[in-house]
């Protein structure tokens, strides 16, 4: 079967990795820390403006040494505030109507040594917005390619449909930082409410492996496939699992009877969301108080928590069913064994404890 897959998507394999990363610009999308436009605007705003009162009173200061060539020697008077507010604009905005003009040694050095460089900075300020918007595209590259040389050990959520942005909010709120999630999509609603969390995007279908490799797969910690199809899950799953063989591939799918496929395909987890809703909704029916408090050991960020840590050295060789913690669990050799199983009778120091934590501590 993996063979068919891999022949049926070999030519796809190369289109989106092998593109320059300025062609990337829309496909893969870097978070910024941006402030709000307008208040970017008002800034620049006020700075050209502080810029051309700064001109305008050095030119007040020093208002003796200019003429207004309209006027006759007799009638030539030292410039008024207007003229130097009006002689500021025009020379600023580079017009430079040739009405006012510096004629002394000590105006004309003043307009090389300060008003020259005001000018520049203020044209810098007025084109300012303009030349961001050009250099946009050359920044957003430049932030790919930095990403993609440094991106490692993260994890990758395939679909931010229902199941996978509340894998996403599981996972930050379990202390994961956004910068170590990438969301797969492709709907770009979803992958503007990603962005919006401030978690890196690729636009594309996962079943192609080039999307997947462009989500930096093959350096993935573990990869969470939330696919609407369990056809596109199995799918998504071998092609992962052909790329990053060493992640762990947690999957959900909603029929049952689908379970072994994702398992062939090389999934290490596989959740039947159907038959959990099932499951949850048939308890409520006579216990809802249990279903409250799954719910609660499902939700990291309050109350009560199921975790998993190591073990403590003062714990290897106890039992751990006599421990503080409440232990539901003991992972041995990548086995996931009850507490009450007699292999995990003695706790080994490579083991790992699956335990009921208070989040709120």
């Amino acid at each position: 079967m993996a063979g068919k897959f891999r022949q049926r998507f070999r030519g796809l394999d190369e289109t989106l990795t092998a593109q320059p990363d300025h062609a990337l610009v829309g496909v893969l999308r870097i978070p910024e820390n941006t402030a709000s436009p307008w208040r970017a605007i008002g800034k620049r705003i006020l700075i050209a403006l502080g810029t051309l009162f700064a001109a305008v009173l050095v030119v007040y200061a020093d208002r003796s040494g200019y003429r207004d060539v309209a006027s006759t020697p007799e009638e030539s008077d030292p410039l008024s505030f207007l003229d130097c507010f009006y002689y500021a604009t025009v020379s600023l905005s580079t017009t430079g109507y040739g009405d006012i003009t510096p004629y002394t040694e000590g105006a004309r050095l003043v307009n090389i040594l300060v008003i020259t460089p005001l000018r520049l900075l203020f044209l810098i300020v007025l084109v300012g917005t303009t030349v961001e918007a050009l250099t946009e595209r050359s920044r957003q590259a430049l932030k790919i390619q930095r990403w993609r040389a440094r991106v490692r050990n993260h994890t990758v959520v395939v679909g931010y449909g229902t199941k996978g942005k509340t894998a996403v909010q599981a996972m930050l709120s379990d202390g994961a930082a956004p910068s170590e999630i990438v969301v797969v999509d492709e709907d770009q609603m979803a992958l503007d409410a990603a962005a919006s969390a401030d978690l890196v995007t690729v636009r594309g279908s996962a079943t192609k492996s080039d999307v997947l490799r462009l989500a930096g797969v093959q350096n993935a910690k573990s990869i969470i496939v939330a696919a609407n199809r369990d056809d596109t899950s199995v799918l998504v799953t071998l092609t992962a699992r052909e790329l990053a063989p060493n992640a762990k591939i947690v999957a959900a799918i909603r029929e049952a009877e689908n379970v072994h496929l994702l398992r062939q395909s090389g999934a290490d987890s596989v959740v039947v969301s159907s038959e959990t809703a099932g499951r949850l909704l048939g308890i409520a029916t006579t216990t809802p108080r249990v279903v409250e408090m799954i719910e609660d050991l499902l939700t990291p960020e309050a109350g009560f928590a199921i975790a998993e840590r190591e073990v403590e050295r003062s714990e290897v060789g106890g039992s751990p069913r006599h421990l503080s913690d409440i232990v539901l669990g003991v992972v041995r050799d990548g086995t996931l064994h009850r507490v009450d199983a007699p292999e995990v009778d003695s706790i080994e120091a490579t083991d790992r404890l699956l335990y009921v934590r208070n989040a709120g501590a």
